[in-house]
């Protein structure tokens, strides 16, 4: 299964916030051990980076991203996928209709994210993470 996992988990992940550090850490998990084909839009590493910039030094930035990116794979948005998104008025935020738009681009079978509602035009389902573990489980039942 492909998952494009939003920057808002990312965060719950590196920033440790209770209580959805827990539902990240075990997505992360899942992706690591190769359970899951996890994917990131490249604009969320450079988002991250800058909202972490309140909690960690430049070195331990780089270093906690580097991690993310080890266990995942990063997908761009090229011209078309930006151009699309800008002409794409229905959905209500520009940034994360470029996540959409990279959802659509890898494949992706679920948006893993804490702003479901913001997905509402996606053409890929957005799911919390804690909605994604509880499918998981039902799964394997």
């Amino acid at each position: 299964m492909k998952v494009l996992i939003d920057t808002n988990v990312i965060l719950d992940n590196l920033l440790e916030r209770a209580p959805d550090t827990e539902y990240a850490d075990r997505i992360f998990d899942l992706c690591s051990s190769e359970q899951l084909k996890g994917y990131v839009a490249a604009h969320s590493i450079l988002n991250a980076y800058y909202i972490m910039r309140k909690h960690f030094p430049d070195e331990e930035r780089r270093r906690a991203l580097l991690d993310i990116c080890k266990m995942v794979l990063i997908v761009g948005a090229d011209e078309k996928m930006i151009v699309d998104a800008l002409e794409y008025d229905d959905f209500r935020d520009f940034e994360d209709c470029v996540v959409a738009k990279c959802a659509e681009s890898c494949k992706a079978d679920y948006i893993i994210t804490r702003n479901v509602k913001d997905f509402a035009e996606s053409s890929v389902r957005a799911i919390t993470p804690e909605e994604f573990l509880e499918l998981g489980k039902e799964k394997t039942e």
